[in-house]
Order: C-alpha cells, then structure tokens, then sequence
C-alpha cells in the first residue's frame, strides 16, 4: 500500500511485532507547510526494519556484553595484581579495600592540618615503626628512626635507590638527576650542584638581595599571599640563575605560568586524560622545553650569549664542544633539558614553602620573632650608612639559621622520602626485599619526643647544640642530600632580613590545612595584612 499526503499533517507510523510487540516506533512531524510524496512501507519493508531493528538490539546487547566483561575481567586483574607479596606477610599492618587500599584515608590525613603525621602515628601506634600499607597504586614499607634513616639516606653499597611515583617520573624525564643511580647519578649531580655551591651563588647574591627588596616595596599596606609571593620571588632568582630571565620578561611570565602546572602535577593521579592535571603537566613541560630549545639554538648559533648555568652546560657538553672530552661523555638535549627542569624543582618548591612556614611562625611565636629582628637590627647597626646587605653578612646570622631549621623540623616541607630496595636488608627486624617500595617517614622523625621535646613547640634553641646523627633531616641527608640547600639558606635569610626590618603583619584566615602535594604548603596559601614598622 502507498499513500501520499501533506507534511504538514501529522504522520504517524506505528510498528508492532507479531511476536510480543518488541518494538513501537512512533513519528511525529508538525507544522511543515510543504507538500512531497512519501512510501509507506509495506509488508516487505515492516519485515526489513524488523530485522535491521532486531539486528541494531543485537549489536547493542553484544556491546553491553563486552563492556561489562571488561569491567570484572579489569577487577579480577586489578585485584590480582594488588594482591600482597608472600613475603610481606611478616610485615605488620593493614592494606586496607582492594584495588584502592588505604589510599582515601592517605588523601584526607595528607591535606588534614597534622598532615601525613596523623595517618602515620596511628598505624606506629598499632605496628611500630616498621609496616606495610597499599597506597597510591603501590606497596609500600613505612619506617621510621634514626636506624631506618641511616640505611636508606645514605644508600650504602647501593642498597636502595630512588623511587619516584610514576607522574614526577614522567614529568621530569628518564635523564632527570633523580631518577638516575650510581655512577650516571654522581656525574650529574655535579653538574647541577657547580651553580648550587657556595661560590656558585656569589655571583648572584646581588641579583637576589634586588628581587628580595623589590618583592617586599609591593607588600606595605597590602593583603597579600604569603605562597604566591614567595614563589614568584624564588622563580625569578631561579629562572635568572639558570638561563638570565628577565624578571619582567614575556618570556619569564610563560616560564612561571607552565612551572606551577609542571610542580602541581607531581602528586596527581596518573590519569593521562586530556582536564587531568597529569595531562596539564605533561603539556606544561613540552611548552617548557619548546622554550628551551628556542634558547639553546639562539645560544649555539651565536645570536645570544649568556654567563648563566645553561650556557655552561652548552658550552661544556655539545658535541664536539669540549677539546679532549669524548663526545659518549657529553650532555645529549634531552640530558641537558630534563636536568634543568630538574634543577628549577629543586631551587623552588621547597624554598617557597620553606620561606611561607618561616613567616607563619614567626607571627604565631611573637617572641621569636622579636629575638630574631634584634638580631638582624645588629647587623644594620654595625653597618656602614647607606650600604646593602652583604654577602658576610648573610653568612653571620646564627640565630636566623636556628629559625631555618626549626622551621624546616616543624614544617617538614618533604614529609617522606620514597626509596626502592635495590637488595635485600633488614631493619629493625624485618625483612625487606629487593624491588619492594620504602618510604622514610620525615615527619615523624622531626617530631620524636625523646629527640624533641614538646614537639608541637616552635623552638629554635633547640639547635643550639649539635644533634644526634640522623635526627634531623631538614635537608636530606647522603648522596641524595637536597642539591639547592645553600640556594635556599641564601634566598631565606636576605628575603627574611628586609621583611622583620621594615614590616609587621597579622594573619586573615588561620586555617592550618595543608595542601595534598608532595612539599607541604598551607592550603590558603597563608593570608596576611602587611604594615610597616
């Protein structure tokens, strides 16, 4: 049967298997005004759509089918592969859910204003020092005390190397200094420490006394986030260190703006889908290294030249750029990039939080803060009229070093270091095996009551006597000891010598959450009403 008529009536085209009615299509199409011819389907067109129907159902339930069986096949697999080793069955502790283990709890106690103290105490609590958990995707052995920190800080006859999570490893590259051990790991690492020594910062204490006062003229009669700034002013020194940014510059903003995705992406899952902060990181540091080689090939082809860092590191390590050097020895592009981005990590996200944390307790411990500004007002007095601060000068202030590691014991900025066995040993009894994930907790190290004594107190005497090896570890410590120290003592000590000289200031939110990163910073990134003296 055929049949024509207008569009501008209703059609209605009903559709009913024989069989149950499976199936009921119904089409309503209004207020067109135009008339065309249309086919009604007959029997032998209702049995075709039956069939293509019939056949799009299939398709549909087939797909259901696959998608479900993928999903159980996943978690069978998942719960497979997140099962605990044998031998870590002496171990004591609790890997909490399948697949997710203790990884919530983790999280919250992370970001929680003990921080990841609080997750840690109540399982030595329950376990001792030594014991098992499943967080992050991983198993992993935590351990505390000064024994624990002796065997895996100095990495003694290559026991353990290190062991960092798998989005740090990807972001900062196969040739970065911390992923690499042994003798490739020593080579590097005096690379990156020449810039980083003592006489290697004399050159700039200049350049960092100039971004420290310029920070600070913008601060008088100002609400301002403690974190935000302390971070600008460390990326500058950083940033002018390694490759003579401008602080100014177009070119500086790009660098600053791509490094806070790069730095935030390091404690983040590792999802690498397009809105995860993984992705951004991995996309920050391509922008990252795109500038990096527009640089280098400025350098090499003589348009630019610069006495900073990376062009010691061209000049020192382009092939054939070195007499009497094998070209096998020197820096391929990929070597030279990954260690820089290695080196701007290392002279930033612990010296800014570091540098916030001192801030913050001096306000809450008034009396230190006064010690501390007599100290500097000293040094301004037995100063000639009308001279900066010197280089002497920032190496003679006892008290302020005091305050550093207090802070840092307090604060502890790296609140565990994570390791991988590389043989087998033991400690405090317990087996641990090679491969197997260790992590250092810092945390509770710094705040060992027998060592420390009321540790929750912000107290800087308590460096006024040498302390037991191993017991503080504001730095690290061994071949892996944090390569930008004397950058950071440097930075702290000039930024904090113009702050309590010239200003006071009073908190606006006291929340003391911290943020869920790998270096401990205050989640309201600490603001603070700032007026002059």
């Amino acid at each position: 049967m055929h049949a024509c008529r207008h569009l501008s009536e209703t059609i209605n085209i009903g559709l009913q298997y024989l069989d149950g009615g499976i199936y009921t299509s119904k089409i309503q199409i209004l207020g067109i005004e135009q008339s065309v011819q249309c086919l009604c389907s007959d029997i032998g067109n209702i049995s075709l759509i039956k069939f293509t129907m019939m056949t799009i159902m299939g398709v549909i339930n087939l797909v259901i089918f696959l998608i479900l069986s993928l999903f159980v096949v996943s978690i069978v697999v998942l719960m497979y592969v997140t099962r605990s080793p044998k031998e870590m069955k002496g171990i004591p502790g609790n890997l909490g859910w399948p697949i997710l283990g203790e990884t919530l709890s983790f999280i919250s106690d992370f970001s929680s204003p003990s921080g990841i103290f609080s997750f840690m105490h109540n399982r030595q609590q329950r376990y001792g020092k030594v014991f098992k958990s499943f967080v992050l995707g991983r198993f992993t052995v935590f351990m505390t005390g000064r024994e624990a920190s002796k065997i895996l800080l100095t990495g003694k006859d290559g026991i353990v190397s290190l062991n960092l999570f798998y989005t740090g490893q990807q972001v900062l590259g196969p040739t970065s200094l911390l992923q690499t051990n042994g003798d490739p790991h020593k080579r590097l690492r005096r690379l990156i420490a020449e810039p980083l020594s003592i006489d290697g910062l004399k050159k700039y204490f200049h350049f960092i006394n100039t971004q420290a006062m310029q920070t600070l003229d913008h601060w008088q009669g100002r609400k301002v986030l403690v974190l935000e700034e302390a971070s600008t002013f460390t990326l500058k020194v950083i940033g002018h260190m390694i490759m003579s940014l401008e602080p100014t510059s177009e070119e500086q903003e790009k660098f600053r703006s791509n490094f806070k995705i790069i730095s935030s992406s390091f404690s983040s899952m590792p999802i690498k889908l397009p809105g995860t902060a993984f992705h951004r990181g991995i996309k920050a540091r391509d922008r990252m290294y795109e500038m990096l080689d527009s640089i280098i090939a400025r350098r090499r082809s003589g348009q630019e030249f610069q006495q900073d860092f990376l062009e010691s590191l061209i000049m020192k390590h382009s092939k054939g750029g070195t007499e009497g050097e094998d070209d096998e020895n020197k820096l391929t592009d990929k070597q030279l990039k990954d260690n820089v981005l290695t080196l701007l990590v290392a002279g930033h996200d612990t010296t800014t939080a570091a540098l916030t944390w001192l801030i913050k307790f001096l306000e809450e411990n008034p009396h230190v803060l006064e010690q501390l500004r007599e100290e500097h007002r000293g040094i301004i007095a037995n100063r000639k009229s009308g001279t900066d601060l010197t280089w002497s000068e920032v190496n003679n202030m006892p008290y302020t070093a005091k305050v550093i590691s207090e802070t840092l014991r307090r604060a502890t900025v790296l609140p565990w270091y994570s390791r991988k066995a590389s043989q087998d040993f033991e400690v405090d009894g317990y087996k641990i095996k090679k491969g197997w994930s260790v992590n250092l907790d810092v945390v509770s190290i710094h705040h060992d009551p027998e060592v420390f004594p009321d540790p929750q107190n912000f107290d800087p005497s308590r460096f006024d006597e040498p302390l037991r090896p191993f017991s503080f570890l504001g730095f690290g410590s061994g071949p892996r000891m944090c390569p930008g120290m004397n950058l950071a003592k440097i930075e702290i000590c000039v930024f904090i010598h113009h702050l309590v000289t010239r200003y006071k200031w009073k908190p606006l939110d006291r929340d003391n959450s911290v943020q869920p990163t790998l270096v401990r910073m205050p989640k309201n990134k600490y603001p603070v009403l700032v007026e002059p003296l």
